[in-house]
């Protein structure tokens, strides 16, 4: 897995096929039908309110209503690692009216499960990617490593003794774990959470001495002495933290995980809504207002076209399932 491949690489390609080259006029400039919407519109949160994944849908909320003229109504359906509000969104009616936001765990539990409900790849279409959050890893203050290159070598001399915590299993940090130990041939232990919280409590009480997580929720905790930050799962240094390296810096090539979120609807909704669902989306993560709460939650703004989105659910669908696999993860 080399670590010059970029998610922004799938996201600016040119997009594939003609297939709105014989739509009407009113099609191909992206306009919906007339009287779309013509009642509230739901938003699916296959997880808790409060988290990232609600986050993200919440801050559609209100540019979304000004722009649609409908109510916009978020739905938080928890459980099953994102299964039962997924599965739920796949079967509601392909009428424009119902959308979904969705985070790794969608991608990764492709290949976790054995049987899903429902079919990811022709049961749910993309709208658009949202933005991207690289994983920070953080450690305890009392861990016996304090860089990367330490934890590396410590994991190493004694295997099957370092345990990393993670927001839960099949999770974007839980993965991004595993794929550390591909790429360093280590032996750590997974201890699952549910949720990052008390991983975190758990991590600043030195219960677990590595956690990986998006930047918000580290670094007060590492401002004020609690945790120590050694190392970002991205390309280059993220501004939020200036003064942690990045892994590859740290000679760790293709160690590159974050969360991410995207939204997605069910198969069937007309091409001209999710483009101008896709418009919409796009325009409040490029306002102003929308890049300052991006940027409070140390995400990155990747709006993208409907068929960007899909190309860039399906690379991580491989990329995942690929690490799953290789790791021999099971839940």
């Amino acid at each position: 897995m080399s670590s010059s491949t970029s998610r922004r690489s799938f996201l600016h390609c040119a997009a594939a096929g003609t297939a709105l080259a014989s739509a009407p006029a009113w099609a191909q400039s992206g306009a919906a039908p007339s009287g779309w919407p013509n009642k509230p519109v739901r938003i699916v949160v296959p997880y808790t309110a409060g988290g990232f994944t609600d986050q993200m849908a919440r801050m559609l909320q209100v540019g979304l209503q000004k722009a649609l003229g409908q109510s916009i109504v978020i739905e938080n359906k928890p459980g099953a690692n994102s299964i039962i509000g997924v599965d739920q969104l796949a079967k509601s009616a392909p009428d424009g009216l119902t959308f979904g936001v969705v985070i790794p765990a969608f991608t990764a539990n492709t290949t976790l499960y054995d049987k899903l409900p429902y079919n990811p790849t022709k049961d749910i279409v993309g709208v658009s990617l949202m933005g991207t959050s690289p994983l920070v890893a953080a450690v305890s203050l009392d861990a016996p490593f304090k860089t990367a290159q330490e934890l590396v070598a410590y994991a190493r001399a004694n295997p099957g003794k370092v345990s990393f915590a993670s927001s839960g299993s099949g999770s974007s940090a839980h993965l991004t774990t595993e794929l550390l130990k591909l790429l360093t041939k280590t032996d750590m232990v997974h201890v699952p959470y549910k949720g990052a919280s008390p991983a975190l409590v758990d991590l600043m009480g030195g219960q677990v001495p590595l956690f990986l997580d998006p930047p918000p929720n580290l670094i007060q905790p590492a401002k004020t002495g609690r945790i120590r930050l050694i190392g970002v799962a991205s390309e280059k240094r993220i501004p939020s933290l200036p003064d942690v390296p990045t892994f590859i810096e740290q000679g760790i090539d293709g160690l590159v995980g974050s969360t991410w979120a995207a939204v997605v609807a069910p198969a069937g909704v007309p091409r001209e809504i999710l483009q101008r669902m896709s418009a919409e989306v796009r325009k409040i993560l490029y306002s102003a207002e929308g890049q300052a709460r991006l940027e409070a939650m140390g995400t990155v703004a990747e709006g993208s076209t409907p068929e960007e989105c899909d190309r860039f659910i399906a690379a991580e669908t491989q990329k995942w399932g690929r690490v799953i696999r290789d790791a021999k993860v099971t839940l």
